[in-house]
Order: structure tokens, then sequence, then C-alpha cells
């Protein structure tokens, strides 16, 4: 899919001003504006959620690693990173698991979401509200799952260029 030059309705322009820059996920997204902007919305409402910033961007690098998507491993393993995530806490994060028993449900929950289409069963739901898992980030983690597998499953179309450091999925 051919790169987006032009920026219908300022999108890319607030993407830049969001993220100091334009990945190509986004120009090759833009060429459908209506999808952008909802991604773009979605994205924007999560980020004020329950889920603290490391806890989303885990989640993102959890469901990229799921559905093979070295674009998202890629980005979001910088991003983790940036956040102060050693190699080890990100190669566990790819595995749905976490040094803290509160992160590690919510990353188990997640992969569960992916694996099983959302049809968890009692016992895991048990073990995460044992864990301390509330109704409110149950939704937030199952709108990241559907927000990241937009992401990956786009890219996996579109097939844009790696901006970022390559980490295989």
């Amino acid at each position: 899919m051919p790169q987006l030059a032009e920026d219908p309705g300022g999108l890319l322009e607030e993407t830049r001003r969001q993220l100091g820059r334009v990945p190509n996920l986004y120009a090759a997204l833009a060429n459908s504006p209506a999808a952008l902007a909802g991604y773009l919305a979605m994205r924007d409402k999560l980020a004020h959620g329950a889920l603290r910033a490391r806890v989303r961007e885990q989640l993102a690098l959890l469901v990229a690693q799921e559905n093979h998507c070295t674009y998202c491993v890629s980005a979001h393993t910088l991003r983790g990173g940036k956040l102060g995530m050693s190699p080890e806490e990100l190669r566990r994060t790819r595995d749905a698991d976490d040094a803290d028993p509160h992160t590690a449900a919510l990353l188990g929950i997640a992969r569960s979401i992916l694996r099983d289409r959302g049809d968890i069963g009692d016992d895991e739901l048990a073990a995460a509200r044992a864990a301390g898992v509330t109704d409110e980030e149950l939704g937030e983690v199952t709108a990241h799952v559907a927000l990241n597998m937009l992401s990956n499953y786009f890219n996996h179309l579109a097939r844009p260029d790696l901006d970022f450091p390559e980490v295989p999925a």
C-alpha cells in the first residue's frame, strides 16, 4: 500500500504533535481518514483510562507478539525500553508474564481474550479478580486488545516499511 503524501483533516500533523513523528503505520492508515481518526480517538481515550502507561505498552507488545506483527513488536519494544523496561521485562511481557501479580493477571487475561476470542473461563476470571483486576480494567484490557489488533492486522495488510529497530515477532 503506498504511503500517503497528503494530510486529510490534519490527522498526521496531530500524530506528529503527539508522538514527535509520524510512524509509517499512521501514514499508511491515513489512506482511510475515517480509520485513522477512529484509531487515534480510541487510542487517545484509552490513554486517559485506569491503566498506567507501562501496562498499556505491555498490552500493545503482548498483542503484537500474539499476532506475529514484527512492525508493532519492534515499535513497542522500543517504547517499552523508553519507559524503563529491561530486556528481561520485555521478554516476559511477550510471554504474558510480569513480576507484579496484578500486571501478570492483566496480561494473562489479554492473551486469553486473543486466543479464546473473549470467551474467558470462570476459573481464569476468578484468578484475575483475586489478583485485584477490576471490571474497569477488564473493559480497558479488552479495548486495548481490539485497538492493537487493528494496528497489527492493518500492518499485515499494508506492509509499511519498518521505521523502528527490528525485533522479530
